[in-house]
This record gives C-alpha cells, structure tokens and sequence, in this order.
C-alpha cells in the first residue's frame, strides 16, 4: 500500500546541529519579509576601459601620491609572485574572461578611485607595459616564454593595450554602511579592517579610548588634513594607532600592517595604566608641537590638501618622535631634505611595507633631523 505524502510545508529538512528542522510556510513567509527589508540600491556604474588608459590612470602621477586609481595601505603588502603574473598576462593575451575590477570613489574632493578589489591585476598590467615583467611558466602560450611587452610585434602590442577590462565604481553618492559592508564581502583585504573597525566600536577598553581621544587632539587635525569621508571611517584612529605601533616596535615589523597593528593591541590593552597612559599622551602631544613648528605642512605635502599619506605620516612622526628621544632640545636648521628624490621615493602610496623599507624611510627622518650624515 503507497504511503501518503506529506504536505510541502510540513516535509523534514535535514538534520542541523543534531536537531531535525522543518520549514514551514509561516517561516518561508517571514524570510521573504527579511530579505525586502534589508534589500539595498546600490550606487555605482559599470565602466569599460581598454587596458592602456587603466593603466595610465594608475601610474600619473604615482610618485607624487596623486595618482587617480590607487592602491589602498592595506593591500600594499601583498605581491603576486611573477608566475601568477605571467599566467594573468597570459589570460589577456588569450582573451580568456578576466573578472570585474571593483573601485570606490571616496575622496570628497579629489575624485580618485581606491583599487578595492584588483589591484595586483592593475599593478601587473602597468609591470608588463612598462617591460618591468618577463614572462615566465606559461602554459598555453608556451613560444612567448622569456618575452617582454617590448619583444611583441608592434600590432600585438597595441591589441593588448586596446583589451578592455570591466569595472564596477561605486559613486561617491553610496551610503556609507553599504561602503563597508561591500568592502567586507567582496575584498579579502578589507576584511581585516573591518574586523579592527569592529574591534574598536564594540571592545572597547581604556586603550582604545585613549587612541580615540589622541585623535581629536585639534592641533594633530590641523597638521593631518583628512576629507570627511576619511574622518568617518576612523582614520584619524588609525593613524594614531600606527604612530605608537610602530613608535613601539618598528625595527621588527615583519608582516602584514593589520596583523602588526592587532598585535600591538592584544599587546597593549591589558597593560595600560595611568602611568603608560601620561607617559605615552606626553610623547604624542610633544611630537605634534614639535611637527608644527618644524613642517612647514604638517604631515601633508602642501597647504590646502585635505588628504594626508599614512606613509609620509608614518615616517615624519615616528622619525620625529625617536629624533626627540635623543634630543628633546631639537631644533634642526633645515628640512629641505622634505623635496629630495630620496625622500619622494621612500614615501611614495606605493613604497612597499616591507620591514628594510619600513625601517628605512623612519630612520632617514630620525637621521636627517639629527644631522646625521647620509
């Protein structure tokens, strides 16, 4: 005899935790409601660009730190090895599907694009273009092994810098939450951050006050100019953050940024006492005063910006700070060492975060305002 069927609504779902879980209709019903509540309209434009404007976009104005689509701090670290850039260019050549480049506009002023999620395919285009890469390890296109963008034919050449890659911007009018929580989802770099965004709203502790009231320190608002935007997501707390990070330990920063800085939280949370905190509110207060009345700028390249580096900040800060330690009386005759190539290059946005370039572009400020010879 055939058994009877159950009604849809009352059929039985597969164990979860242990536990036997049947959806129903009233539950279906109220998920659907879920969803149309919490569903957003996105702000953003799709764009096709042919890989030469892409990366002349990239690279303009790069070494002075004004480069319309640039490289976020976050992901400065991480590199694709040469293979992983050969087989990428490789993709191009062959016209395979390359996925969506993902940028935001959000400097309120500036109208440039933060490389959310791309920026080694970016970097390895503007390598190939400039003959920076030799291909290497490719499995299609096996006779261009050894090859430079130079040792293509010249029709090749302009084929490939004619290619187009896809790009999704999201406008500078998008809701600041929807920012970030598109930053956490689709970019494994911004993740990270956001979890330290999260950290801070919600674990708080008597350190991480203390970092947020050394932002609002006025003196370092004037000498750090930051768009709206910027002052939103805490990047005034980021950057005090790294000043004592790497006040602290910079000549053993030897990973990733957002690890370093989440050590140094763990690190100092539980130890934080009056004492420290005097200690440490000294030191801040005496390197802002000191940074005005030697910088002409501040920590910005010139008047009137209203963006600040972090890696200029880094440098000029901790290099203040530790050039006090040595002589609390410091009072340097010049500092047009702040226009030489020397010092352009070591605080370019994308100077790497290397550990010898982390000690080096601190140090050449710490030397320099000593009077150290070069």
């Amino acid at each position: 005899m055939a058994k009877k069927s159950k009604p849809a609504d009352e059929i039985e779902q597969p164990e979860v935790g242990g536990a036997a879980a049947a959806i129903t209709e009233s539950q279906k019903a109220d998920a659907e409601e879920q969803i149309v509540s919490n569903h957003r309209t996105i702000d953003y434009d799709t764009k096709e660009y042919p890989v030469e404007v892409l990366v002349q976009k990239y690279l303009a104005r790069l070494e002075d730190d004004d480069n319309e689509l640039f490289v976020p701090d976050y992901q400065r670290e991480h590199t694709w090895p040469e293979d992983h850039q050969s087989k990428f260019i490789e993709s191009v050549l062959i016209g395979l599907p390359i996925p969506y480049l993902f940028v935001a506009d959000v400097s309120d002023k500036e109208g440039r694009l933060e490389i959310v999620d791309g920026s080694q395919r970016i970097r390895t285009l503007a390598a190939f273009l400039q003959n920076n890469l030799r291909l290497g390890g490719l499995k299609k296109l096996t006779k261009l092994e050894g090859f430079k963008f130079e040792d293509l034919p010249i029709s090749r050449q302009r084929r490939f810098k004619r290619h187009t890659l896809r790009m999704i911007e999201l406008t500078e009018n998008a809701d600041e939450e929807v920012r970030r929580d598109l930053f956490e989802r689709i970019n494994t770099g911004s993740q990270t951050l956001t979890d330290m965004e999260v950290r801070w709203g919600v674990h708080d502790s008597e350190f991480l006050r203390f970092i947020r009231k050394c932002s609002e320190n006025e003196l370092f608002k004037e000498l750090a100019p930051l768009s709206e935007a910027a002052a939103k997501r805490r990047e005034r707390q980021e950057f005090v953050l790294r000043f004592f990070a790497y006040l602290d330990n910079y000549q053993h920063f030897d990973r990733k940024v957002v690890t370093f800085l989440n050590e140094y939280l763990d690190k100092m949370q539980p130890k934080f006492d009056k004492p420290t905190e005097k200690a440490m509110k000294t030191e801040w207060e005496q390197m802002l005063a000191f940074v005005k009345r030697v910088f002409p700028n501040g920590f910005s390249k010139a008047k009137g910006h209203t963006r600040t580096p972090r890696i200029r900040y880094e440098a000029l800060s901790v290099g203040s700070a530790l050039a006090l330690r040595k002589n609390p009386k410091l009072n340097p005759d010049s500092v047009d060492w702040l226009e030489s190539k020397a010092f352009r290059v070591l605080t370019t946005s994308d100077a790497s975060n290397s550990r010898p370039k982390v000690v080096k572009r601190i140090e050449y400020v710490r030397d320099k305002l000593l009077g150290a010879a070069e």
